[in-house]
């Protein structure tokens, strides 16, 4: 009965919208309401044009001073971060530098060349050595972008395997990571998902005949030691995930049936990033509003927030499920005493296998 009512009142609220409408046309039939634009109209728009750019140039000031200062681009993690920043850093200042230019031009030729009665326009029917300028000039910027990027890509993604780099494996599933270190022989055991046996706790379906396998470490921590090469070798159990670890400038899909890798050097331990200026002033920043927000939901009856720590951070960066946004995994970057104090603590796979 409530939805009929209801759909009776909408209906009711509709006829009444088009009657004012009806009435409303009828009123304006004496008036006249040309659609051609006059002089007045083109004046009109022309300063409104340039009142729209210095809407634009000045919005654009406002976030750079108060958001601009780019943090990603200045704390990198990895050794090969400051090449990546680099040629975000270019591409940004070519993008800002021509986005200015043409916004520029676009706007203030709309005021300049505004209508007006009387005046013809001047117009190129044809010009093949302005076009030829727009075209090559694109060109020229865009294969000088793309060339420095394969080259900095083919030279990150390039691990060289006689620096002996660590082995993990990153396991991805709807909706966590695992991670498996290769242990004292540095080289990962065979796996496959149709010998998953959460029975057993052969939770990555590793081959329990392969030698390899043996000494494999499964955690739930991801602990890298700071100056030590790491190739990460990723597979994924259900759908496509992307493994991201923003601060080292690294991400590399997980595929399904495929195995894909990603290598890196960390060069700043956790606790020298905590120090770091820009990263107290950012955590502290933090936990100001949570203080805010803590006395809100005390007063409420609920529980104040826990004060914010920075930690690098595992993240999902394909939308792979309802429960996507959780998906991620703290990332410990530390000496190389502390990595082998904590690696010996773990049980090797072996060791882990219920009979």
């Amino acid at each position: 009965m409530t939805a009929l009512l209801t759909i009776i009142v909408l209906v009711f609220i509709l006829v009444a919208i088009w009657q004012m409408i009806k009435i409303f046309d009828l009123a304006q039939a004496k008036v006249e309401n040309s659609q051609i634009a006059n002089d007045k109209d083109n004046t009109i728009n022309g300063y409104l044009m340039m009142g729209f750019l210095a809407f634009i140039y000045i919005i654009t000031i406002v976030c750079f001073v108060k958001w601009g200062d780019l943090p990603l681009l200045s704390n990198s993690a990895s050794e090969h971060g400051p090449t990546i920043d680099n040629l975000m850093v270019i591409s940004l200042v070519i993008i800002f530098f021509v986005q200015t230019i043409t916004q520029f031009l676009l706007h203030y030729f709309a005021f300049k060349y505004k209508g007006e009665k009387g005046k013809k326009a001047l117009f190129f029917a044809d010009n093949n050595k302005l076009e030829f300028i727009w075209t090559i000039i694109p060109v020229i910027v865009l294969a000088g972008l793309i060339i420095y990027g394969l080259s900095t890509w083919i030279s990150i993604t390039s691990i060289d395997e006689s620096d002996d780099p660590l082995v993990i494996e990153l396991y991805a599933q709807q909706f966590n990571w695992t991670v498996r270190y290769a242990g004292q022989d540095n080289t990962l055991g065979k796996a496959n998902v149709r010998l998953i046996d959460i029975d057993r706790a052969n939770v990555l379906g590793l081959d329990e005949a392969d030698p390899n396998a043996q000494d494999d470490i499964i955690t739930k921590e991801l602990h890298l030691p700071v100056g030590k090469p790491v190739l990460f070798k990723m597979r994924s159990q259900d759908v496509l995930h992307s493994a991201y670890m923003p601060h080292f400038r690294a991400q590399m899909n997980c595929v399904p049936g495929m195995i894909t890798q990603f290598g890196y050097t960390p060069t700043i331990t956790t606790a020298e990033m905590r120090q770091t200026p820009e990263m107290v002033e950012k955590v502290a920043h933090i936990n100001n509003i949570r203080v805010e927000k803590s006395k809100a939901l005390v007063e409420k009856g609920g529980t104040a927030l826990d004060p914010y720590e920075f930690d690098y951070l595992l993240l999902c960066n394909k939308i792979c499920g309802k429960s996507h946004y959780n998906m991620q995994m703290k990332i410990i970057v530390e000496t190389q005493d502390e990595y082998d104090a904590w690696i010996k603590e773990q049980k090797v796979f072996k060791n882990s296998i219920v009979n």
